[in-house]
């Protein structure tokens, strides 16, 4: 067993060594198609080969990483790498998105939102309604704390994808909400106003059972998110 193996422990240095390699990929340490060096790369991060070809065996799944026979272990097009794992989504909004990334973004909101919220109008419990209301009095108590806006926010959009009661698109949040808080927290960097009577809009269509009055008022609140961050 390594130092660094008997420091971290099992599952530890298992983790550490996945979100090692995952940074250099993301970096751009190891570009598409570059073929990793297994052997230096065990003694850069200090590792036996088991851990080493478990954390492979981790990023290969996340469609990071492929290997074959005379080729090795190399870095897979980024066309292949799966933004819907949690994970890896978490490992791009680190090293920092792309421009077109959040562009990207309002398109699948514009895909699911609405039809979320529609859904919403004709399923929302009391439950859901009262954690609507919770993050509207949230946001609105959070002006001048971009942090706790930021989290008002996320947890707005996570009650309105969850009164959908569409497995689907409440899962969703996982792609969702971490790429909605980092360009929240992009807005907030500068001056930025709260939209919060479009967002009570929403609710306010949601409580009525309205699902065509609830769709248009989230195509709304998009349009102020792409005027806002375009």
């Amino acid at each position: 067993m390594s130092s660094s193996e008997a420091a971290y422990g099992g599952r530890g240095i298992h983790k550490a060594a996945v979100e090692e390699v995952a940074r250099r990929i993301f970096d751009g340490v190891y570009d598409e198609g570059s073929t990793l060096d297994l052997p230096r790369l065990m003694e850069e991060l200090d590792v036996s080969q088991t851990v080493l070809r478990e954390a492979i065996k981790v990023l290969m799944a996340k469609g990071l990483l492929d290997a074959r026979q005379k080729r090795g272990t190399f870095v897979r097009p980024r066309a292949d790498w799966n933004l819907l794992d949690s994970d890896v989504l978490r490992w791009k909004l680190a090293a920092g998105p792309p421009d077109c990334f959040f562009s990207d973004l309002l398109e699948l909101r514009r895909a699911i939102e609405p039809a979320a919220a529609a859904l919403a109008a004709v399923r929302a419990t009391g439950q859901d309604l009262a954690a609507l209301d919770a993050a509207l009095t949230a946001r609105a108590a959070s002006d001048r704390d971009p942090v706790l806006h930021v989290r008002a926010d996320a947890s707005f959009h996570l009650a309105l994808l969850t009164a959908s009661h569409n497995l689907f698109f409440t899962q969703m949040y996982r792609v969702i909400i971490p790429a909605l808080v980092e360009r929240d927290r992009a807005v907030h960097k500068g001056d930025f106003e709260h939209p919060h009577a479009i967002h009570r809009a929403v609710v306010d269509q949601v409580r009525a059972g309205d699902a065509d009055g609830a769709y248009m008022a989230v195509l709304d609140l998009l349009d102020v998110a792409q005027r806002d961050h375009p």
